[in-house]
């Protein structure tokens, strides 16, 4: 078990669920649906069988360019720690008690899962397409939202709508800061970034604009839902975080970039999710 975990690295779900129990107790506030203790566990059932498809999925299809790379030779692939078989297998089950889960909640969620998962594990091609790919992997996150809005009501709304926009631009800015360190490796081995195509200093901007627009659609629900000051302050909080990380890294001092990525996006979505909670309560 604990091989499996370092293969999907858990730790890094704190990115998606805090958004995720955004959007179902969205859903709880804003309708007439009651608390429902089961169809939260299937929902939390659910994105951990979705993480640990996407991830393991990931670690497989790049165990070749993983074990090229001096930054990533140690994972677990490439390590021995873990064969290619075992990874595609627990990818495969993982597929699969995903969609059996989508099937006791509602139609719906049951009937999109396919595409949830097409999503989620064609990102893993995505670095081998297009520079684009960072985008990919913020919409495979930015599933959690509108999915878990999905859990409760079985229908759509504007919303979670923002709340999924506003993940897909707060990852694919932060995965580009993250793709930074494979600059030069990614462009040596013909594979597809924003870093690789625009340096180092683009790849920032656009980084940069990403945040903003991110920014926008947390602020966004504010003219649609009544929400009050605890909310309003999580909104500055988050942005921040947003604004700090790009204070401490910059295209001649990489050292920042793992407390950019982990640390600071970790507390941000789930502070910004613990003053949501607060809002919705007080």
């Amino acid at each position: 078990m604990k091989k499996y975990f370092s293969l999907v690295l858990f730790a890094h779900s704190i990115f998606a669920l805090p958004f995720a129990i955004i959007g179902f107790f969205l859903a709880i506030h804003t309708t007439a649906y009651e608390f429902d203790g089961l169809k939260l566990a299937l929902m939390l059932a659910c994105m951990v069988f979705a993480r640990n498809a996407a991830m393991a999925f990931n670690r497989y299809l790049d165990r070749d360019i993983d074990a090229i790379n001096p930054r990533t030779a140690m994972r677990d692939i490439p390590a021995g720690k873990i064969s290619p078989s075992q990874a595609l297998t627990f990818t495969i089950v993982n597929c699969v008690l995903f969609v059996g889960t989508t099937w006791f909640i509602n139609p719906i969620c049951f009937y999109l899962s396919p595409v949830a998962l097409a999503v989620i594990l064609g990102y893993s091609y995505m670095k081998r397409i297009t520079p684009l790919c960072h985008l990919v992997l913020g919409l495979g996150l930015g599933l959690a939202p509108i999915g878990a809005y999905l859990v409760v009501t079985g229908v759509f709304h504007i919303v979670p709508i923002f709340y999924s926009l506003a993940v897909l631009f707060w990852v694919g800015g932060f995965d580009i800061i993250y793709a930074l360190q494979d600059e030069e490796f990614d462009r040596e081995h013909q594979l597809s970034s924003i870093p690789a195509w625009l340096g180092k200093r683009g790849a920032l901007r656009v980084s940069e604009i990403f945040h903003v627009l991110s920014a926008i659609f947390v602020i966004l629900p504010l003219f649609f839902i009544p929400l009050g000051g605890y909310y309003v302050a999580g909104v500055i909080f988050y942005c921040g975080l947003l604004i700090y990380q790009h204070r401490i890294v910059s295209p001649t001092d990489l050292s920042k970039v793992n407390r950019a990525f982990m640390t600071t996006n970790g507390i941000a979505s789930v502070v910004f999710a613990c003053f949501f909670l607060l809002d919705m309560v007080f």
